[in-house]
C-alpha cells in the first residue's frame, strides 16, 4: 500500500503546482542541500529504523522551515527506537484492536476554523483504529473515542487525537492516523483533510 499511496498524493501535489521527487532511501535525510530546498517532505515509511543522523536531518530541516506530513503508520508507526522522530511528529503509534473497527471521527469544537478542517465534519469509518502516546505540545484538531476491546477493556471510550498539527522550530507539521488503505485515503473527509494538511505544512 505505500506506493498507490504515496503515488496518489504525489499527483495531488503535481497538480497542486509542486515539483515532486520521489526517494526509497532515508538517506535523502541526510542531503541538507535538498532539504533546504524542499517545501515539503509527505513521508510513507512504516516501521523500520532510522539512524540518528537521518533523524538528526529531518528535525534540522524542519526546524527551518521544511513542512512535514503524513497519514497512519507512514509517519507514526515508523521508527521506534529514535526519540527524537517522535519529537518531530508529535506521537507514536502504541497499540490497535484485532482487525478493523467501526469508529466516529470528530472534529475538535474549537478547531472548527482551522484550514485543515476545513469543510469537514463528522464521520465514521471502519478500518484499523490507532491508541497513539502524544506529545502534550501539539495542536489536536479532530478525535475519536476509543473502542471497547476485550483485550484492553480499560481503554474504552479514551477520546483520542486522531488528526493533529504540530510546529517544529519554524517548520509545520500535519499528521492524521487514519490510512491503512487506499480506499481509507478515499473517504472524502480523510482526503481532504490529507490535502489541506500537506498545503498546510508547505513552506
Amino acid at each position: 500500500m505505500p506506493v498507490p499511496a504515496s503515488d496518489r498524493y504525489a499527483q495531488v501535489l503535481r497538480e497542486s503546482g509542486f515539483h515532486v521527487t520521489l526517494s526509497d532511501s532515508l538517506d535523502s535525510y541526510l542531503d541538507d542541500a535538498q532539504l533546504a530546498a524542499t517545501d515539503l517532505v509527505v513521508q510513507c515509511w512504516t516501521m523500520g529504523t532510522m539512524s540518528s543522523q537521518q533523524a538528526d536531518g529531518l528535525s534540522r530541516a524542519v526546524r527551518s522551515g521544511t513542512g512535514f506530513a503524513g497519514w497512519h503508520g507512514g509517519i507514526v508507526d515508523a521508527f521506534r527506537g529514535e526519540p527524537l522522530y517522535s519529537l518531530v511528529t508529535g506521537g507514536q503509534f502504541v497499540y490497535h484492536p484485532r482487525g478493523f473497527v467501526r469508529y466516529q471521527v470528530r472534529p475538535v469544537a474549537d478547531c472548527a476554523d482551522h484550514p485543515v478542517l476545513a469543510g469537514v465534519e463528522a464521520f465514521t469509518i471502519t478500518t484499523e483504529q490507532y491508541y497513539v502516546h502524544v506529545d502534550p505540545g501539539i495542536d489536536v484538531l479532530a478525535v475519536t473515542d476509543f473502542v471497547a476491546d476485550p483485550a484492553y477493556p480499560d481503554l474504552a471510550g479514551v477520546v483520542m487525537p486522531v488528526t493533529w498539527t504540530r510546529r517544529w522550530g519554524t517548520g509545520r507539521v500535519f499528521v492524521t492516523t487514519i490510512g491503512h488503505s487506499v480506499s481509507d485515503l478515499e473517504v472524502p473527509q480523510v482526503d481532504a483533510m490529507i490535502r489541506a494538511g500537506m498545503a498546510w505544512a508547505a513552506r
